[in-house]
């Protein structure tokens, strides 16, 4: 029998995030220093708000660094739909949804909405070319307390790590 993988065996259960009160000139350097192209984010309550993408953020941050010092993520991402999927889900399933919505990314969340990992076509991609594609076992949580140069986090959480 085939069976086919969950989204947990693929997702990245580590990902940089970013609070919705932070300011949009923090997203981008978060955005920069972690490499990644997708950026939860994540309300008070550790539910995720909606996702950044990396193109999205670098047209947004053309404005000047003072005006995006001020502006907040929450602008960004207030009133979108944001579609997620659940870990116990099929990554099949997952694809189809990515492929239906155009994402390039998922978050992946718990019963509550809260953000538990990441799911991006290039893990989905990795996960077919075979043995080499994802090397983190799961369940490993990837230490990643702080990015250089940034303050120190504010909330190291075991689904997620918000910056700062």
């Amino acid at each position: 029998m085939n069976e086919r993988p969950a989204v947990r065996s693929l997702m990245d259960a580590a990902p940089y995030s970013i609070s919705e009160d932070e300011s949009v000139l923090m997203a981008w350097e978060v955005m920069e220093r972690s490499e990644q192209c997708q950026l939860p984010v994540v309300r008070g309550d550790g539910c995720c708000a909606g996702l950044l993408d990396r193109a999205e953020l670098a047209v947004i941050c053309a404005a000047a660094a003072t005006t995006l010092s001020r502006r907040r993520v929450r602008d960004l991402v207030h009133g979108r739909r944001t579609v997620t999927v659940h870990p116990e889900e099929s990554a099949l399933r997952a694809a189809t949804v990515m492929t239906e919505e155009h994402l390039d990314a998922l978050p992946v969340t718990d019963q509550h909405g809260r953000l538990v990992g990441l799911l991006t076509a290039r893990d989905y991609v990795a996960s077919v070319a075979g043995p080499r594609g994802h090397t983190e076992p799961v369940g490993r949580v990837p230490a990643r307390a702080t990015l250089p140069g940034l303050p120190p986090h504010r909330a190291a959480r075991g689904h997620g790590i918000v910056i700062p």
